[in-house]
């Protein structure tokens, strides 16, 4: 006799129970929104409210599923369509970014919002940054007041350490570049940064990234040189900024005419034969940018 047990017959279309762990639930941003509208809309324009609201509302709605959502809103008043767009059949709230005034104390204040939230969820840290990404690549379809307010909450966020340097690859997006949004972007970012910390920060930040030798990308293939980045940040009153990315550019001039002369050298050539100027280098030595750091200028 076998010892295994028979399996017990059962009746067409038996329906079995689905054990709710097995359940997946359904993406439903539109009910997550409304949930978020309504409670920004009881806050009104009281940050510190929303701030406790936010807080609170985390051990109730699903933040990790919806982080996209949630910064939408918190940014733009409600979920954001390609381009950048507002849904317009969706609840929207007054209460976000872009409604705010447009200074520096206001944004702030709502640097503080973002940096409260995601320092209690702390699973958000990544979402918010890869949001940054996408808003910045959204850029043409807000206003130059909408533009000014996330450029200055961006610098301050970057001040503060909330997001990395790495999110400025957006800035590089041909359309942008090609239209000076980029450029126009980047001098508000950059005011509110350096308003925060100073150049050497700033400079140890993009470092970190490998973004302290494409700031030239903020410009058309064109206007890409020391020059026109010098004059255009300067004029718009980032002198600090156009000295730093000259430095840069003198680095990699040097760290050029420093390999040419090891080819030349590994080729057996004379020393004598080898001019600064080899390879169209210019190379000048003005005082260094950096106390610590010997620097030569382009």
């Amino acid at each position: 006799m076998s010892n295994q047990r028979q399996q017990k017959p059962t009746l067409t279309g038996q329906r079995f129970k689905t054990r709710k762990r097995d359940e997946k639930e359904r993406f439903d941003p539109t009910q997550f929104q409304e949930s978020i509208v309504q409670g920004l809309n009881q806050t009104g324009t009281d940050l510190e409210a929303v701030a406790k609201f936010l807080d609170a509302s985390g051990a109730k709605l699903d933040y990790r599923r919806y982080a996209e959502t949630l910064f939408d809103i918190l940014v733009a008043g409600g979920m954001l369509a390609p381009g950048g767009t507002l849904s317009d059949d969706m609840t929207r709230t007054e209460f976000c970014l872009f409604t705010a005034q447009e200074d520096m104390e206001t944004m702030q204040a709502y640097a503080q919002v973002f940096n409260k939230l995601i320092r209690r969820y702390k699973y958000l840290e990544k979402g918010f940054e890869e949001e940054i990404k996408k808003l910045l690549l959204f850029l043409k379809g807000f206003t130059e007041s909408e533009r000014n307010k996330l450029a200055m909450l961006t610098g301050i966020l970057l001040a503060n350490g909330n997001i990395s340097a790495s999110i400025l690859s957006s800035l590089f997006n041909e359309n942008l570049v090609k239209e000076g949004v980029s450029a126009a972007f980047a001098v508000k970012l950059f005011k509110s940064w350096l308003n925060e910390r100073d150049i050497n920060s700033v400079a140890a930040s993009l470092r970190k990234v490998g973004m302290d030798n494409r700031l030239m990308e903020l410009f058309p293939a064109n206007k890409r040189s020391c020059e026109h980045f010098s004059k255009y940040f300067t004029d718009a009153g980032l002198k600090e900024l156009s000295d730093f990315a000259r430095n840069q550019q003198s680095i990699g001039a040097r760290k050029e005419l420093q390999k040419e002369l090891q080819e030349q050298m590994s080729r057996g050539d004379p020393l004598k034969d080898v001019s600064p100027n080899d390879g169209n280098l210019k190379i000048d030595f003005p005082p260094p940018l950096f106390p610590s750091r010997v620097s030569v200028c382009a």
